[in-house]
């Protein structure tokens, strides 16, 4: 027998699932993106604001920025000989537009959610975190060690009763709430606002919110729902993305001082990692400054995704969505993948997302709108829906 043998057998397993995943060669362009010799109308991106597919944005980043600062990678940490400008610049940047409060900046937006929660939990955190958070998120809680309770998926009532039941243990010093401001597969989000209210009622909580999904795309300077609702000083650890919107690499936070320094000093993924690429760093900083500026962006994606989630709701379909992402539940693995290879035949390549990603039947078409896509093209999607 074959060492093999059991990934093999795991691997038919998921083929006859449906649940089998692998890499897609493609090309993109603009709004499009080219698979096999087919050119469809690209509805699986994080791409929100277009910035990233913008190449005049590129010219005039690399036209502006020097070759003897084009440094490729930073060959070190940090913490050692890899603190170049372009991090404190960065920084410097974000701090300055989320009120004064510090930023930190960390390779992934994965580095970011598997380093923080471990760093600040001890044996004496509990943190209660929504059902739905991001796996990352999770992965960070389990190698937290702490206690955890989920709560109901953005059921604020019930995370007051678990507030309620452990705020007076002793043995409890601190608790860590952990949510999404905008969650990733249903396109719904977490009432900031109320969450704030809660969190005053008990002392001693913390909120770890996280914007990957709507930063760029929230709020008047685009810094996310935190802006929108008024409540960036109140956020413990306001955490983001740079990968998305903002059109780099790498993750941030957004929090107290002793909060930085303490990370600097004890978060793992942080102090063992070679530090991004400077110009990376440069680039993001780059299109950081324009985000603040692109409410035209913003307003019509907020239009378009609407008109979507009326769109889809009208033709039979459960999909929570308030957001640009907009879930078309089907149900059943396989029927989720028959019902994308449709679309896709009809020119809109939108992706199924399938268990382990979603609970068990709830397999849906994920449909992700950035601000190149024009409505008149969902107009023709939804007829095929």
């Amino acid at each position: 027998m074959s060492l093999l043998d059991h990934f093999a057998t795991e691997l038919d397993e998921l083929k006859r699932q449906g649940n089998f995943r692998q890499f897609t060669q493609n090309v993109q362009h603009g709004r499009f993106i080219t698979i096999q010799n087919k050119t469809m109308l690209n509805l699986a991106s994080n791409d929100y604001l277009g910035l990233a597919a913008d190449i005049d944005l590129r010219q005039e980043f690399l036209d502006c920025y020097p070759l003897e600062r084009s440094y490729f990678s930073s060959s070190s940490s940090r913490l050692l000989t890899g603190n170049f400008d372009e991090y404190e610049q960065l920084e410097n940047s974000l701090s300055q537009a989320f009120g004064g409060r510090v930023a930190l900046l960390f390779n992934s937006g994965y580095h970011m959610n598997i380093g923080i929660l471990p760093a600040v939990a001890d044996n004496k955190t509990l943190i209660l975190a929504d059902k739905l958070v991001h796996a990352s998120m999770i992965d960070g809680i389990r190698l937290s060690g702490a206690q955890y309770v989920r709560y109901r998926h953005n059921d604020l009532q019930h995370l007051e009763q678990l507030l309620q039941k452990y705020h007076d243990d002793d043995q409890i010093e601190r608790i860590i709430v952990v949510t999404e401001s905008i969650f990733s597969m249903d396109g719904d989000e977490t009432d900031l606002a109320a969450l704030v209210q809660l969190k005053k009622r008990f002392a001693k909580t913390m909120l770890y919110v996280d914007e990957a999904h709507s930063i760029g795309v929230r709020g008047q300077q685009g810094l996310g729902c935190a802006e929108q609702y008024n409540v960036i000083q109140e956020i413990d650890f306001l955490v983001g993305t740079l990968g998305k919107a903002l059109a780099a690499v790498g993750g941030y936070i957004i929090c107290h001082p002793i909060i930085k320094d303490y990370l600097i000093n004890k978060m793992r993924p942080l102090i063992f990692s070679t530090a991004q690429p400077p110009i990376v760093m440069a680039w993001a900083n780059f299109i950081f400054k324009k985000v603040l500026m692109a409410q035209s962006q913003r307003e019509h994606l907020k239009n378009i995704s609407q008109y979507l989630q009326q769109a889809v709701v009208q033709k039979g379909y459960v999909s929570p969505s308030t957001s640009h992402i907009i879930p078309v539940i089907v149900g059943e693995s396989q029927a989720t993948i028959d019902k994308a290879k449709q679309v896709q035949e009809s020119g809109f390549y939108a992706m199924p997302v399938r268990p382990p990603t979603v609970p068990k039947n709830s397999s849906r078409l994920r449909i992700s709108l950035t601000s190149m896509v024009e409505q008149h093209e969902l107009e023709a999607l939804v007829s095929f829906l």
